[in-house]
C-alpha cells in the first residue's frame, strides 16, 4: 500500500496523467468542432413563404434555400388559390430551421370533388334546399310549372340540362329547381275527371 501512494506521488504518473487530461480534452473539443459543423450548429435557414406557388416553383425555392420537401395530397378545394398551388406549409413561412430540414405542403387540387345529388324529387321546396345544402350543393334559382304540388319538386336542372337524382356534380354546383305552382291545366284537370 506504501508504494502505490508512492507510485501516485511520482513524477512519472503525474505526468501520465497529464497527458491523458490533454488528449480528454483534446478529443471532447475535436468532437465538439465536428459535431457543431456537422449539425450546422447556431446556423439556421428561415422559411420562406411558399403560398399560391405552384409545385414547380416551390421546388426551386425549397432547392435555393436548401431545403428538402414532400408534397401532400389535398382533398378540399379552396378557391382564393391558384389551382395545384401551395395551400399550406409546415413549417410555417418565417419559421427557422435548420439546413436540409423537410418541409411539408399541400397542394390546391384542380377542382371540387364531385358529390351526388340527393333524391328531392317529390319533396317539399324547403326540404329539398335543405338536403342540397347538406352534401354541398345550392340552389340558383327556382322556376314554377302547373302541377298541383305546390312548391313540390318535380325535375332539376344544372346548366340549363336536367340532372337526376344519383348524378355527380362538383361540391359548390348551383341547381335550378323546377317546382309546381299548386294550379293544375285544364287538360289535366279534364284526364283526372275521366278516370
Amino acid at each position: 500500500m506504501k508504494h502505490f501512494f508512492q507510485f501516485l506521488k511520482s513524477k512519472t504518473f503525474l505526468i501520465q496523467l497529464g497527458l491523458a487530461v490533454v488528449v480528454l480534452l483534446l478529443l471532447v473539443f475535436l468532437t465538439l468542432q465536428w459535431l457543431k459543423s456537422e449539425t450546422n450548429h447556431g446556423e439556421f435557414v428561415e422559411v420562406p413563404d411558399f403560398a399560391k406557388m405552384s409545385v414547380q416553383e416551390m421546388r426551386k425555392a425549397a432547392e435555393d434555400a436548401g431545403l428538402r420537401y414532400e408534397v401532400l395530397d389535398s382533398t378540399n378545394y379552396n378557391p382564393e388559390f391558384p389551382r395545384f398551388s401551395i395551400l399550406e406549409q409546415d413549417p410555417v413561412a418565417g419559421s427557422k430551421v435548420k439546413d436540409n430540414r423537410k418541409i411539408y405542403f399541400t397542394v390546391n387540387p384542380s377542382g371540387y370533388k364531385k358529390v351526388t345529388i340527393p333524391d328531392i324529387i317529390q319533396v317539399t321546396k324547403r326540404n329539398a334546399t335543405s338536403r342540397l345544402r347538406a352534401v354541398g350543393l345550392d340552389v340558383q334559382r327556382v322556376t314554377y310549372i302547373d302541377e298541383l304540388g305546390k312548391d313540390m319538386v318535380y325535375r332539376m336542372k344544372y346548366k340549363g340540362k336536367y340532372v337526376n337524382p344519383g348524378d355527380k356534380l362538383p361540391k359548390t354546383s348551383k341547381l335550378e329547381l323546377v317546382c309546381g305552382n299548386g294550379t293544375i291545366t285544364q287538360q289535366a284537370r279534364i284526364q283526372a275527371d275521366s278516370n
